[in-house]
């Protein structure tokens, strides 16, 4: 295990590299191009990481194979930040100071890719988009102007994750709602706006308990939630942490309407609970719209891992890397500065639509050289960042059934405004 880790850690170089063919492009860029990459590969998220981590390296794959950036291939560099700030920082520095890496994709939990970026990469001018951090922290920088618009995130904020929870928990009746939280800024982010819009719709949350990550119990947290017998327990948590203080919840004899975060929507979190204790739990998850370039990125995924892309991250990551992608070809070089740039260059509403795959993005790259406009629709549907590097979107509403995975419901973008709308009104 130890020297799988050790390999995921290093240089993945992608295989399946044809040979450039742009001669001036080569002499143009030093060879291979080098993507850096920060995520969970061990530790309380390591099942989520590994299998964001696969996706990424999948979207790699199809860059190669598409044609590469200018005219090179691709050396995607993974470094496991084990969900830990220090070591996320660590990985950083050596992604941008040893490797010189142009850009970096990552991490997970907002309260790694925080420091992440305000100590090591706005400080480098270096362009940051991540898969899955959520908090509210990362638009008021931006608001702030202390991103210099150098990070971007591929999955909604997690007000979207907060207002969708509550607005089920009230449709399905429950009046008073208890929170154990991860004491992160996207824990707090969650309590804060799972609160307002609740209580807009007509429930209390009678108690929030923070929690600290990889301990051997939580017995004193659950203890404290259960006091006050609440209708249903929202757990913002991590799958190994989650897993813990489930089965230590229902032990205690909390009830089994269970709201969930969606880093709970694995099946190694419901095997490690049982799935006959999660019948009556519902999670969030960022949706993906329907359409070929999902359905396209659907395929690929279960022919390269034999195994589902549905799960928290999986399609947000592979979208992070190829709009990366696709930003460095457009770019007029390879400084952070203009991959930035480029990036809010990929979404003009007058331009040639692509998609995911390797024919995508070598149609994509065919389109730059000729000078023409792109705009990337992928894995979860068309992408559009605003001013703060913020991306809208649906909420699907998961649920377990037996030992699976299920959808409930799917909350489309219209329908997410409107309900913003009225929390927020």
């Amino acid at each position: 295990m130890k020297r799988s880790i050790g390999l995921l850690a290093g240089a993945v170089l992608v295989s399946a590299w044809m040979p450039a063919q742009n001669a001036q492009a080569q002499n143009a860029v030093s060879c291979p191009v080098k993507l850096g990459g920060i995520l969970p590969l061990t530790g309380s998220m390591g099942p989520v990481g590994k299998r964001i981590s696969d996706s990424a390296q999948l979207a790699v794959k199809h860059i190669n194979e598409g044609g590469g950036i200018k005219g090179c291939p691709v050396e995607f560099i993974l470094r496991d930040d084990q969900g830990q700030p220090t070591v996320g920082v660590d990985a950083a520095k050596y992604l941008v100071e040893v490797e010189r890496v142009p850009a970096i994709t990552g991490s997970v939990s907002s309260g790694v890719t925080l420091p992440i970026l305000t100590s090591v990469t706005v400080p480098s001018k270096v362009p940051v988009v991540s898969c899955c951090s959520t908090a509210a922290t990362f638009t008021t920088l931006a608001q702030e102007g202390k991103t210099g618009g150098f990070f971007f995130r591929t999955l909604p904020t997690v007000k979207t994750q907060a207002y969708a929870s509550a607005k089920v928990a009230a449709d399905r009746g429950f009046k008073r709602v208890t929170m154990i939280y991860i004491n992160t800024d996207f824990g707090t982010g969650m309590v804060k706006d799972f609160t307002k819009a609740f209580n807009k719709l007509g429930g209390q949350v009678l108690k929030t308990v923070a929690y600290n990550e990889n301990q051997p119990s939580y017995r004193a947290e659950v203890n404290s939630a259960l006091s006050d017998k609440p209708d249903a327990v929202f757990l913002v948590a991590f799958p190994q942490d989650g897993a813990t203080m489930t089965r230590e919840w229902i032990s205690l004899g909390g009830t089994q309407n269970l709201i969930l975060n969606n880093a709970l929507r694995t099946p190694e979190y419901v095997k490690a609970v049982g799935g006959k204790f999660l019948q009556n739990a519902f999670g969030m998850d960022n949706a993906s719209t329907s359409g070929p370039t999902v359905e396209s990125f659907k395929q690929s995924f279960q022919a390269a891992y034999n195994a589902s892309p549905d799960g928290p991250g999986i399609y947000n990551q592979y979208d992070a890397v190829m709009i990366l992608g696709l930003a460095m070809n457009l770019a007029p070089d390879l400084s952070g500065t203009a991959i930035r740039d480029a990036m809010r260059k990929l979404q003009s509403p007058d331009a040639t639509v692509v998609g995911t795959g390797p024919e995508e993005f070598k149609k994509a790259i065919a389109l730059i050289k000729d000078g023409k406009a792109i705009r990337y629709s992928g894995a979860t549907g068309p992408l559009e960042f605003d001013a703060n590097g913020d991306v809208s979107g649906a909420a699907l509403i998961w649920n377990v059934k037996g030992d699976q995975l299920g959808t409930d419901q799917t909350l489309t973008v219209e329908e997410m405004s409107k309900l913003i709308k009225q929390i927020d009104g």
